[in-house]
């Protein structure tokens, strides 16, 4: 079967980076900063993005690229025993659940995205009961917002590789950035954004021993980077042989972290600027307000305030929040529909509209049963499965996959690459290292 490819380095950096910077940077970081001291949790995530994402990220992508396979055919055909074969496919089927549980509650937030973006319309087109609905939370506008953005990200993926990813990520994502530094740029020059700055920019370093602090920043930097769920390592299989893997590698994590920083300096002045005009800012125990109630709470209130202008600063904001969950949500539904695809002789229109369809109706689910089960999935996912997941893969490409074949993939697209230093270090580094430095911070949450 012929499989899709991306056109150059460039597109697939672009669709990548798009797959990272998503809710997890521009919903998930800030809030996460709130939550946790905001520069100290700055710090350590920048830290851990580096240290662990980052050789993480580069497995999953020399694997994915070798084997030009799903996420359970490519860990299977990598094994040699038959005991090694069974964990690379179960670890690939836990890949694939991950994935559709992370995007079941991702489609949900992102459809609060789209009701907040539409309210502002609604509102100047004298449709005020349906502005109301857009933003009122209630199980039935949970249900149909998500089943619309849940429409959008299945058109994409039918789309295919060329002409669905590839072709999106490259709108998307420059008008992602573009939006990005133009709201920074209005809210840095508003009074209080000072205040804001000092938080996230001036640590507190007693705080980056905090054993809370550490396991959410590692979460972050695993779910922002897509990683633990097959997404890079899919992606990874659409890259063409003369690719240089290590720099690729290096330019989606810079572009991942660069654009969660934008985010947080977006985020956090933004919230010292509220409450400079009388919003609420803090939670009940004195720390910042984080979490959904930051996004739709505080901000919207924040836009309130501005008048006239913070109609169209608002309805910006929930563009650029609407934009970052397409381009991840069509790399996590791109991991279950591949599988499909290619284990199972779907079509890519059937294998989309069925696996669409079960993962939209775990979101049904989660919106029926919101207080017990939305909080547990994304802590199950995002803090616990993609951490574990990385470390199998980790072990995988450190100690099953031959070093001579990792080298020789590496070659490809560099020649020189057996005297960098990317390969004095990495081979032993995700061998060793990487996974103890995750046992020992999964452990040290528990």
């Amino acid at each position: 079967m012929q499989r899709g490819h991306f056109s150059s380095t460039f597109t697939f950096v672009l669709a990548a980076a798009g797959s990272a910077v998503g809710l997890g940077n521009i919903w998930g970081f800030p809030t996460n900063a709130a939550e946790n001291g905001g520069a100290a949790f700055l710090l350590m995530y920048l830290i851990l993005a580096f240290l662990l994402a980052y050789p993480a990220l580069m497995a999953e992508l020399v694997i994915g690229r070798h084997t030009r396979a799903n996420m359970v055919t490519a860990l299977d055909s990598i094994a040699v025993s038959s005991s090694a074969k069974k964990l690379g496919r179960l670890t690939g089927y836990a890949g694939m659940l991950t994935a559709s549980l992370i995007l079941a509650f991702y489609g949900i937030v992102a459809g609060w995205m789209l009701g907040s973006m539409a309210e502002p319309v609604a509102s100047v087109l004298g449709f005020d009961t349906l502005a109301l609905w857009f933003t009122e939370f209630g199980t039935s506008r949970n249900i149909i917002l998500t089943a619309l953005f849940m429409l959008l990200t299945g058109l994409i993926i039918n789309a295919g590789v060329e002409q669905g990813i590839e072709k999106w990520s490259r709108r998307l994502m420059p008008s992602l950035l573009i939006l990005l530094v133009i709201l920074i740029g209005y809210v840095l020059t508003q009074e209080g954004a000072i205040e804001g700055l000092r938080h996230y920019l001036v640590p507190d370093f007693s705080q980056m021993t905090n054993p809370d602090l550490i396991v959410s920043a590692l979460g972050q930097a695993f779910f922002s980077m897509s990683l633990g769920v097959g997404t890079m390592l899919i992606y990874g299989s659409y890259i063409r042989s003369s690719a240089n893997l290590p720099v690729v590698g290096s330019l989606v994590t810079l572009a991942d972290t660069g654009i969660a920083f934008l985010a947080g300096l977006l985020i956090l002045p933004a919230m010292f600027v509220a409450q400079n005009l009388g919003v609420a800012i803090m939670a009940d125990d004195g720390s910042l307000v984080a979490g959904p109630g930051l996004i739709f709470q505080v901000l919207p209130a924040l836009f309130d305030s501005m008048g006239g202008s913070g109609l169209w600063v608002g309805f910006g904001f929930f563009v650029l929040m609407s934009i970052a969950a397409v381009t991840s949500s069509i790399s996590m539904l791109e991991v279950p529909v591949s599988y499909a695809v290619e284990n199972h002789q779907f079509s890519r229109k059937m294998a989309t509209l069925w696996v669409s369809s079960l993962i939209f109706s775990i979101s049904v689910a989660i919106c029926i049963n919101f207080d017990i089960a939305f909080d547990a999935i994304i802590s199950l996912t995002t803090e616990w499965a993609q951490p574990l997941i990385s470390l199998l893969i980790c072990l995988f490409a450190g100690w099953i996959f031959y070093r001579n074949s990792l080298l020789n993939e590496l070659k490809q697209g560099n020649p020189g690459i057996e005297h960098a230093l990317f390969w004095k270090l990495w081979p032993l580094y995700v061998k060793l290292i990487c996974p103890a430095l995750i046992g020992i911070i999964i452990f040290q949450g528990l």
